[in-house]
């Protein structure tokens, strides 16, 4: 498995690009991406748990019925949820997407991220059309990667490299994150792109079985998106034999769809709204993998352990808190908690209760970038990871004027 660069571009037969289209106010916003196949793609696809969902969720899970797409196209800025005709306007802009790229308008995948209750427009992303198709290209994972931000403040792409069959093949994708991120799925927008052949429901299984472990097990507010959707498409021309049931090719392509997974989990937690670190809880000896999963979003989302981590306190008392609440049968007696950066590490509870450490090393420890959260159950076999930032200040600022 190789990192490569590209992103939604670096797998064979695939283009992308973003524009400003007029959506956003701010004319310096690429606020319209589109990622295109040159073929009909397998495409599978999850979504936001919210009760409240966005109109473009509505249109894109009927279009993916058949388990086949051909482009995917979000606008950021305004998330067409809540608002009367958004589903209307959803299908009107898969129509135009439809017309200029000459495809079917079943074939397209649509999204919108923004502000809920606005209504879309669509005049502005009909009249962008042109300019958005004609600027399709295979370096334009960048330009898409930007155009589906809202207050993300980095851009989120990775790809890599590996081998099926004897045939080269690549994944990549791009991501969208920062705030309203919470578990359960989807957590976020993010569009995969690969070049291996694989059957629809192949696909589906892997991409519902790889969320368990990544995109479910991400935190940073405890708000869960309307909008919210992962996309993977899959469009066989690495030329390898057609995935069509578990095995070693199988197997291979799950371990390539993790590492996109992973990484871009691991960048929208680091992303988070006003985030300055990087937070990973590793669960290990617990009884079961569920008993893991919950104590490690319980302690990732609680918010007295994340304003400690900002302040860069060795508080490991709240960390007990947050698995005393989190509904995971575990004998507090056994836990042990240690925290870890690249600085080095340091152990501040066995057994359930205190023990003596240097404060001033705790400081240094948890200073860093990147933080480990270790918790040992010591009570089976099973383990779970989950990820998630620092609440900071600025987490406050820049919601408190999120619409305005």
């Amino acid at each position: 498995m190789k990192v490569i660069e590209g992103g939604v571009c670096a797998a064979k037969g695939f283009k992308a690009n973003g524009i400003h289209c007029g959506i956003r106010k701010n004319k310096s916003k690429i606020d319209l991406s589109l990622i295109v196949s040159d073929v009909v793609a397998s495409c599978a696809a999850v979504y936001t748990t919210n009760l409240v969902y966005g109109a473009p969720i509505t249109v894109t899970r009927n279009h993916l019925k058949n388990g086949k797409a051909q482009a995917c196209i979000c606008n950021s800025g305004i998330a067409n949820t809540c608002c009367t005709g958004g589903v209307e306007v959803a299908e009107e802009v898969c129509a135009a997407a439809a017309d200029a790229l000459n495809c079917s308008a079943d074939d397209i995948v649509v999204a919108s991220t923004g502000v809920i209750g606005m209504p879309l427009n669509p005049e502005p992303i009909k009249k962008g059309l042109p300019e958005l198709v004609a600027g399709l290209n295979e370096n334009g994972s960048d330009m898409a990667a930007a155009g589906i931000m809202t207050t993300d403040t980095v851009k989120k792409e990775i790809a890599f490299e590996f081998e099926i069959g004897g045939k080269t093949c690549h994944i990549g994708g791009i991501a969208k994150g920062s705030g309203m991120i919470h578990p359960n799925m989807a957590t976020m927008l993010v569009f995969i792109t690969s070049d291996v052949a694989i059957a629809p429901a192949l696909l589906q299984k892997a991409l519902s079985s790889d969320i368990k472990n990544t995109f479910n097990m991400v935190s940073v507010d405890g708000d869960t998106s309307t909008n919210d959707m992962v996309t993977v498409l899959c469009n066989g021309m690495a030329g390898n034999k057609e995935i069509t049931e578990e095995g070693e090719d199988f197997a291979t392509f799950m371990k390539a769809l993790n590492s996109v997974t992973l990484n871009l989990c691991r960048m929208i937690a680091s992303d988070g709204e006003g985030a300055t670190k990087l937070l990973e809880c590793k669960v290990t000896g617990a009884k079961t993998v569920e008993t893991a999963k919950k104590v490690a979003k319980s302690v990732i989302c609680s918010s007295l352990t994340k304003a400690a981590m900002f302040g860069a306190d060795a508080n490991w008392g709240r960390v007990l808190c947050a698995i005393g609440y989190s509904g995971a049968q575990v004998d507090v007696h056994k836990i042990d908690v240690t925290f870890k950066s690249a600085t080095g590490e340091v152990f501040v509870c066995h057994n359930g209760e205190g023990v003596e450490f240097s404060e001033e090393t705790a400081k240094a420890v948890l200073t860093e970038k990147e933080i480990d959260i270790l918790i040992g159950l010591n009570d089976g076999d099973f383990a779970s990871t989950a990820w998630g930032c620092d609440l900071t200040y600025d987490y406050v600022k820049i919601n408190g004027d999120y619409r305005t």
